[in-house]
């Protein structure tokens, strides 16, 4: 996938910009990589522990999940590409793939987390949140990081006349867009069925529902944007389909695949109208990664907890019976509360600890 976001940044972007976030999507690995390894793995995953943070674990000789504290990096890099020193980024990621997401994920996806699903006992609200592969703890973080980076630099020079009307700013190559946008597509069956430790039916449903997700919103997108705009953007297909995919990671294992086309249909308006407040309030956003991946990803937040089987549910998470699922299967508003509490909390930790005082000196 890291290949899949560096395509799709290089190809955004104009020509004179793209050895630049080349560079910054290479270093995402590289030094993400090693603050994750030293002590983000710990962070995230160290037990036992307490409901907030990882103690255990630092630096070991062998750990597990870096590709999603680099997707994370990858998503912050888009919303702040060709205005970015580059020592700026260079901490700017790091802290956040060092501290911030790990613990996030900690919260939500180990044994210990406050709000994961997988605690022994005293659930929030009875059932944890259920964010699967991380519509919330690796798209929401990511593309919070990015609206408080890209506030902070600011819009890039031209993007909006003397009269605040959009300007726009075209990526120079839409081949390298389209090609990252496969390679991400592919990199997604790695990210949600492969969360999986077994192959079962579990596994066979997530990759159904998440290619159905991209698939629909894809396709809304296209003619969406040809009813709005009045013609046909390959770069907004491949937009659509890449928030189609945010918006079902957390809800993939969960829910029917009738479900996940509707995920896909709303998630594409969801991103079209993000895009229209974000030009209205002046926002820059290269790649629309904030709304992309903030959008989409809190819908697909929202989505999870209304479409949750009950089956599914306990299928995935057993050891837990009369856990709640979704409203709009029955299950009641215990889970989409907790969800809400999600986005919340992901929303509030990210931008204090990323927000602009503490990272305007270094820009």
């Amino acid at each position: 996938m890291q290949l899949g976001f560096a395509m799709l940044c290089a190809g955004s972007v104009r020509a004179k910009n793209t050895m630049n976030i080349m560079l910054t999507n290479v270093l995402d690995a590289a030094a993400g990589g090693l603050f994750y390894y030293t002590f983000g793995f710990a962070l995230a995953c160290g037990s036992p522990s307490n409901g907030f943070i990882g103690q255990h674990f630092f630096g070991l000789s062998k750990f597990s999940s870096p590709s999603f504290d680099y997707a994370v990096a990858g998503i912050t890099s888009g919303s702040i590409a060709e205005r970015t020193q580059f020592v700026a980024y260079l901490v700017y990621s790091s802290f956040l793939t060092g501290l911030v997401y790990p613990i996030v994920s900690h919260w939500f996806w180990s044994a210990d987390g406050w709000a994961s699903p997988a605690r022994a006992e005293n659930l929030l609200f009875g059932s944890g949140v259920i964010d699967f592969a991380g519509s919330g703890v690796v798209h929401l973080v990511g593309a919070v990081a990015g609206l408080w980076g890209a506030l902070i630099e600011g819009p890039r020079i031209g993007r909006f006349d003397h009269a605040g009307r959009a300007v726009t700013l075209r990526g120079h190559s839409g081949t390298l867009v389209v090609l990252g946008t496969f390679l991400l597509w592919f990199g997604w069956y790695g990210f949600n069925p492969g969360s999986f430790i077994n192959i079962s039916k579990s596994y066979e449903r997530t990759a159904v529902t998440t290619t159905l997700a991209g698939y629909t919103a894809a396709l809304t997108t296209l003619f969406g944007k040809r009813l709005l705009a009045g013609h046909w953007n390959v770069t907004d297909v491949c937009n659509g389909l890449l928030g189609g995919f945010a918006a079902i990671t957390g809800g993939c294992s969960v829910v029917d695949p009738w479900a996940a086309v509707l995920c896909g249909f709303v998630s594409a308006w969801v991103l079209i109208g993000c895009n229209k407040l974000a030009e209205k309030l002046h926002y820059d956003d290269p790649l629309e990664a904030t709304q992309l991946h903030g959008g989409c990803g809190s819908w697909g937040i929202i989505f999870t907890a209304l479409f949750a089987k009950e089956a599914y549910v306990n299928e995935v998470y057993p050891g837990q019976p009369g856990r709640p699922y979704g409203l709009f299967m029955g299950g009641g508003a215990r889970l989409l509360a907790a969800h809400i509490v999600q986005i919340l909390v992901i929303v509030a930790w990210v931008s204090v600890t990323m927000q602009k005082k503490r990272w305007q000196e270094w820009t």
